[in-house]
């Protein structure tokens, strides 16, 4: 007997780690979050694993997510997601984006482009700008490569990634861009978009063939979600991702931004600053009940 199709005329919630470390209270807190906001307005909760990252992301860890989340009680719709099995997708993304010379290949490395940076600065005696994550601004080193040394150098197998050419996509998207956001109460505002401030993005490299931005993309429409809950960290990056939607034909969702929890620096707690897992906790005689009044769902 045939499943019944998905119910498109609710609402769609997602939960999408990453399995490169053990979950903490931060993810805690965005899919208690998602499944709050999910149950309050009727909607369904997907869960997707973004593991595009094939050298860091491991099956242990994705056991790990599974079982961090079964303890906690959170119920996802069957039809797990993983962004490794579905690179073909991005890849058409990439291929509609190369037709319109939106994106061009980049063979500098990080270390090269710190170098010119370091050198215009000295030479202007100005700091270099930054993007919201703090990293400098692509200087467009190979931004004006004649298109068949570019062609030969990828052919060649040189290392590159493949960048945005974000003046000429503001351009090609042909409006001022803005997306919805919406509070726990279902009120909404827009909020224009800066996605300029990123520079030539990255959405590809030769050893993963997408970047975070791109599949996120991608995968939001695919699934069909409508709303997306996220921390604030990632409160930025949604410029480019609402620009990338409206290159690609895609549609944008609502988005809400939930709150960071900071460890004892001040820090946002983090898998690359060793944060207390969920595990771990559990381990010393925490509970489900005891994480979810803590952070406040009860």
């Amino acid at each position: 007997m045939a499943s019944a199709p998905p119910d498109t005329s609710r609402p769609v919630f997602r939960f999408a780690p990453s399995p490169n470390g053990r979950l903490h209270l931060g993810h805690a807190l965005s899919a208690l979050t998602n499944e709050a906001l999910a149950r309050r307005f009727g909607g369904r909760l997907l869960l997707r694993i973004e593991d595009i990252d094939l050298t860091r992301c491991r099956p242990e860890f994705v056991e790990g997510i599974e079982e961090d989340l079964a303890w906690l009680s959170i119920r996802f719709e069957p039809g797990l997601r993983r962004q490794s099995t579905h690179f073909e997708d991005y890849a058409a993304a990439l291929a509609s984006l190369r037709r319109r010379g939106l994106i061009y290949p980049c063979f500098c490395s990080r270390q090269e482009i710190r170098n010119v940076v370091a050198v215009r600065e000295a030479e202007t005696g100005r700091l270099w700008p930054v993007d919201p994550d703090g990293a400098p601004l692509y200087p467009g080193l190979c931004k004006g490569l004649d298109p068949r040394e570019a062609a030969r150098r990828v052919g060649a197998g040189e290392p590159h990634v493949l960048r945005l050419d974000m003046a000429a996509a503001i351009t090609a998207s042909g409006q001022p861009l803005s997306y919805t956001v919406f509070d726990l109460e279902g009120g909404e505002h827009p909020v224009p978009v800066a996605p300029e401030r990123w520079g030539d993005v990255v959405l590809a490299r030769k050893d993963v063939p997408t970047s975070y931005h791109l599949a996120v993309t991608v995968d939001d429409a695919l699934q069909g979600v409508t709303h997306v809950v996220r921390g604030r960290d990632l409160e930025a990056a949604t410029d480019v991702h609402v620009l990338l939607q409206s290159l690609l034909g895609l549609p944008t969702p609502l988005y809400h931004f939930h709150r960071l929890l900071l460890d004892d620096e001040g820090q946002k707690l983090a898998k690359s600053r060793d944060s207390q897992s969920l595990a771990a906790l559990r381990e010393s005689g925490i509970t489900a009940a005891d994480i979810r009044q803590r952070l406040g769902f009860v």
